[in-house]
């Protein structure tokens, strides 16, 4: 055989190589997160200093005010109590912050205080509960089969529809059943207005059948149109 009928040209040889991904070799990745981590260090300890020092101005400020007598450092708890519960409860609302489910508890130990009969109810209540928005457990997180929502850290993921990512939509089924997170195994609806009006004579308040629900209902059931 010649040459040419069994081997490539070098100017093959180049644009075949010059076509393959090349890899990033081990020791510049290894330097390129090196620089990230720097720069996101970098970062937070400059955010860390300027907490700090708003901290202290005004920490100073309610120990001058108080000196003088102007407030009551029992009744500025009191009040920033109050505030804290208010600003969490925005962020919430917002999608602020990195949210994780408390207690930390053991899911594959944790016994559910009742038992809901959801295989003769999910034909009326449409399997609400799975369009109920929580945070996943660290637990949860660590063991890396739950999905949870990229842009709000760590709540469980939902589809365009308002059902969480791991619910089929035939058969109303959890395809991480065994692996589901405690507030699925804890939740308890019968009391819950927005699903049950009536949980006993499996009357379901009809607000469900609302597309925005559980974001077009109150927790007493109620339209937040009304």
């Amino acid at each position: 055989m010649t040459r040419n009928e069994t081997s490539p040209s070098s100017s093959d040889v180049t644009m075949s190589e010059r076509d393959q991904p090349q890899a990033t070799p081990a020791k510049d990745l290894r330097k390129e997160v090196a620089e990230g981590l720097l720069y996101m260090h970098t970062r937070v300890a400059d955010n860390t200093r300027k907490t700090v020092e708003s901290a202290s101005f005004i920490y100073a400020l309610v120990e001058l005010l108080s000196e003088r007598g102007l407030i009551s450092i029992e009744e500025l708890d009191e009040h920033k109590r109050v505030i804290a519960e208010r600003l969490a409860k925005q962020n919430r609302e917002k999608g602020m912050g990195v949210l994780l489910g408390e207690p930390e508890q053991d899911k594959y130990t944790y016994q559910p205080v009742v038992k809901i009969d959801c295989e003769n109810r999910v034909h009326l209540c449409r399997a609400a509960c799975c369009k109920l928005s929580f945070a996943l457990s660290k637990q949860d997180v660590r063991e890396g089969i739950l999905h949870w929502d990229l842009g709000q850290p760590y709540v469980i993921a939902q589809r365009s529809d308002g059902y969480c990512s791991h619910f089929e939509e035939g058969s109303c089924r959890c395809s991480v059943w065994e692996h589901r997170p405690v507030p699925c195994r804890a939740f308890d609806c019968r009391k819950d207005k927005r699903i049950w009006l009536d949980f006993e004579n499996k009357i379901i308040n009809p607000e469900i059948r609302n597309p925005d629900w559980p974001r077009s209902i109150d927790e007493k059931g109620q339209s937040s149109e009304a």
